[in-house]
């Protein structure tokens, strides 16, 4: 997903390295690391006048809407540190591309599931964007000749695809298909953010390609067939700088210091194998339940992509009758609901095991604008379309758990933050910076892409770029906390 707003934020992660993965193998002998981490940052600020925040909210809104109606060496595991920018908008790790390697931070988005950079020669949408894919500089780059388009909620991307060696976190997929992209639509790119890494599944990839993730999963090259996210919380920082240290995105295994007990897992629904899918068993606020439907009515996207949280109308609506003074709003902040901000709004979800916690921090959203008394809540009102899930759970939801996407069997998994994690709440620390180490380990991809690539993806932002799409929107919006 891809959102834009005014400042950026920067998850830091607690891990043992920050790494892209090189070409080459380590030398014999040399022992290899467990992990690896790759720093995340964070988007553009939530913060700003009123005008700013209801613009954001608009595009955030109508991003996630158009988004969702859409070899191997060795085994090892690795993290990349992530960057939280502007206050929880959006959070980006890094990646290297082509011989020799160049580094990009890219959104990292569970809710669409291509990986696309602009390039040099970008003509709409790359002002200000000072990293771009170059591919006259690779010697192994080879361009497919093959057009390439996006379309997220508020925002489009369109390119060539192309193939070429990708790394992150110590792992290498030689041949992985990708999009040099020409045209961005504005806001979608907020520097340093150089394009976007879709985690979801090979079956709604607009490239039809297999995205880097599931190579490396299906060839097993990973010590475990899983990836996991810890990601920090700045939106509350009044002080927050537009990057922050963001959290952790490990691939191969999970990261037992950013949480406590066992990890609830719960298994994706038979034929699902698009979005990272989860029914939505309950939900509460300030301990009155909501009542839910069963079936796909109650299919819920996990959307790392996403800032926010969409879901129908009717169970919104009946969210925000439990919270004396809310009421609905209008204009751009049509689909939102308002509520005093002296009122902590706590809201319960479960997925057909445990009960997670949002904390009041992350349901409010913003102040209307400077002198007003009310606030814009995090839950909003989506409809998606044909098949996609009904409810967007974005990263209002994610930054309260430990969070685990496994390939085999399909399942999410969620786990109690320990302290070390929620320790990286509003740190008082540098972000992450992009490097590229050694590769543990590579794969080949065994599908290269179709013409499916003149499709438009259905993703959502939330900044958040939904997918892309909300997290561009979400940086623009400020630091919503998407794109």
């Amino acid at each position: 997903m891809i959102i834009t707003s005014p400042t950026s934020v920067v998850l830091s992660v607690l891990l043992l390295s920050t790494a892209c993965s090189t070409s080459q193998p380590s030398p014999p002998g040399i022992q290899k690391p467990r992990f690896w981490s790759v720093p995340l940052r964070r988007r553009t600020s939530l913060r700003g006048s009123g005008d700013d925040f209801s613009s954001w909210a608009m595009n955030h809104r109508d991003m996630l809407r158009t988004k969702y109606g859409g070899s191997l060496d060795k085994r090892d595991s690795g993290t990349n540190l992530i960057t939280n920018q502007n206050s929880d908008s959006s959070y980006f790790g890094s990646l290297a591309i082509g011989t020799p390697p160049v580094s990009f931070d890219v959104i990292l988005d569970t809710g669409s599931a291509d990986l696309w950079v602009a390039g040099k020669d970008c003509a709409r949408g790359c002002e200000g964007v000072s990293s771009t894919f170059d591919a006259s500089s690779s010697s192994t780059f080879a361009n497919q000749s093959t057009a390439f388009s996006i379309t997220y909620g508020s925002g489009d991307a369109s390119g060539t695809l192309g193939q070429d060696v990708v790394q992150m976190a110590g792992f290498s997929v030689p041949n992985q298909v990708f999009a040099v992209c020409d045209q961005v639509s504005e806001g979608m790119l907020d520097e340093p953010v150089s394009g976007l890494l879709g985690l979801a599944f090979q079956k709604i990839a607009s490239s039809g390609a297999s995205p880097f993730w599931e190579t490396l999963a299906a060839a097993g090259a990973w010590d475990e067939p899983l990836m996991a996210f810890q990601l920090s919380r700045f939106m509350n920082d009044s002080s927050a700088s537009d990057l922050e240290p963001g959290g952790s995105f490990t691939l191969g295994s999970v990261n037992t210091s950013l949480y406590t007990g066992d990890i609830d897992y719960i298994n994706i629904p038979s034929g699902t194998g698009t979005y990272w899918i989860l029914p939505l068993t309950g939900l509460t606020v300030q301990g009155n339940s909501v009542s839910l439907p069963s079936g796909s009515g109650s299919y819920a996207a996990i959307d790392t992509g996403t800032t926010l949280v969409g879901g129908p109308s009717a169970e919104i609506a009946s969210l925000f009758a439990q919270i004396p003074g809310s009421a609905p709003g209008s204009g751009n902040f049509e689909g939102y609901y308002t509520y005093p901000c002296d009122t902590d709004v706590t809201v319960t979800l479960s997925f057909g095991g445990k009960t997670w916690t949002i904390s009041p921090a992350d349901f409010r959203l913003s102040q209307v604008d400077a002198r007003s008394a009310l606030c814009v809540g995090a839950f909003f009102e989506i409809s998606t379309g044909g098949s996609s899930p009904a409810w967007i759970i974005g990263d209002t939801f994610l930054k309260n758990v430990y969070s685990v996407f496994r390939y085999s069997p399909p399942s999410v998994g969620f786990a109690q933050l320990s302290a070390a994690a929620l320790g990286q709440n509003g740190v008082d620390a540098a972000p992450p910076v992009a490097t590229i180490g050694s590769v543990a380990a590579s794969a080949l991809a065994t599908s290269t892409g179709s013409s499916r690539a003149a499709n438009s993806a259905v993703n959502s932002q939330q900044p958040m770029f939904s997918h892309v799409r909300v997290i561009a929107l979400m940086y623009t919006f400020w630091m919503f906390v998407m794109l």
